[in-house]
C-alpha cells in the first residue's frame, strides 16, 4: 500500500475492524461489511485487527487466540479484499514477525515513548501509527514522530485517542487535531472509540459510552482530521474485549455517510 494512498485525498481515511481477532469468520464478515460501505462512499479504507492484547486489565482477561494464528487471518483480509490491515505491535520482536502480514503497524498509546519499540516499528519499512500517549501534550507528539523518521521511515502518522481526565475517564481536546498536524507535519486520525473509554473501573473491565461516538466522530471531521478510527463488532456485547465503546457493526454505514457530509461541506 502506498503512504500517499491514505494522505492525499479529498476524503478522510478510515481504520476499522475489531478490538481483537477473535476468529476467521467475524473479521472476514466484519471487513467485507465495512469495504461494501466505504467503496461506495469513497472512502480508502484499512482493517484494524489487534493479533493479540497485551495490555489488559486483568490476568484473566482476553488476550488472543494465538500469534500467527491472528496474524494469518489479517493477511487473509488483506489477500481477500484488496486491503491494507493494521495491527498494533507492544515489543521489538512485534515489529519483525507482524511486518510479514501487515501494511501498518500501531503504537499503542501507553508505549508511543519506548524509544526501543518506535526504532524496530520504524527499521520495518512499514507505516507506523502512533497513538498519543493519554498522559501527553498534542505537542509533545513530535518527539516520538522524529524517532521513527530518524530511524529511516518517514511514513508515518499519529492518532488522537483522549487524554486522562481524572481516575476514570478521558476527554478529547480538539485543539490537538491542528497542533499535531502542525507540529509533526504527518496525517492525524481520531480514534473514536478509545476516547469514550472509561477506564480503571473496579470490576476490572473498562466501560464506555458508546451512545457519543457519532459525537466525538462528527467533531473529528468537523475540526479536519485526515482519519477516523473506530473499533467495530457485529455484537459488542459479546466481544472479547472493549465491547464497552465499540460501535455496532450495523451503524457504520449510517455513521459514515454523515461523515462523508461534513467532510465535503468543510472542503
Amino acid at each position: 500500500m502506498e503512504y500517499n494512498e491514505l494522505i492525499n485525498q479529498e476524503m478522510f481515511f478510515l481504520l476499522a475492524g475489531p478490538c481483537v481477532i477473535e476468529g476467521e469468520e467475524m473479521a472476514l464478515n466484519i471487513a467485507e461489511h465495512v469495504k461494501k460501505v466505504t467503496d461506495r462512499l469513497g472512502i480508502p479504507y484499512v482493517f484494524k485487527g489487534s493479533f493479540k492484547k497485551a495490555n489488559r486489565s486483568r490476568l484473566d482477561s482476553f488476550t488472543g487466540i494465538g500469534d500467527e494464528k491472528a496474524l494469518k487471518i489479517l493477511a487473509k483480509v488483506r489477500a481477500e479484499f484488496g486491503i491494507p490491515v493494521v495491527t498494533d505491535i507492544h515489543t521489538e520482536r512485534d515489529a519483525e514477525m507482524a511486518a510479514e502480514y501487515v501494511d501498518v503497524l500501531q503504537i499503542p498509546a501507553f508505549l508511543c515513548r519506548q524509544t526501543d519499540l518506535l526504532v524496530a516499528a520504524a527499521k520495518t519499512g512499514k507505516i507506523v501509527n502512533i497513538k498519543k500517549g493519554q498522559f501527553l501534550s498534542p505537542e509533545s507528539m513530535k518527539f516520538a514522530v522524529d524517532k521513527v523518521r530518524e530511524s529511516g521511515d518517514d511514513r508515518v502518522m499519529v492518532t488522537e485517542r483522549g487524554t486522562t481526565f481524572g481516575y476514570q475517564d478521558l476527554i478529547v481536546d480538539y485543539r490537538g487535531i491542528s497542533i499535531m498536524q502542525q507540529a509533526c507535519q504527518c496525517p492525524v486520525v481520531v480514534d473514536v472509540t478509545h476516547s469514550l473509554q472509561q477506564p480503571n473501573q473496579a470490576s476490572g473491565v473498562t466501560g464506555g459510552q458508546p451512545a457519543l461516538i457519532e459525537t466525538i466522530a462528527k467533531a473529528g471531521i468537523a475540526v479536519g482530521a485526515d482519519g477516523i478510527f473506530i473499533e467495530t463488532h457485529a455484537d459488542p456485547r459479546c466481544a472479547k474485549s472493549d465491547g464497552a465503546n465499540m460501535l455496532c457493526l450495523d451503524l457504520i454505514e449510517g455513521l459514515l455517510e454523515r461523515l462523508v457530509r461534513i467532510r465535503e461541506a468543510i472542503k
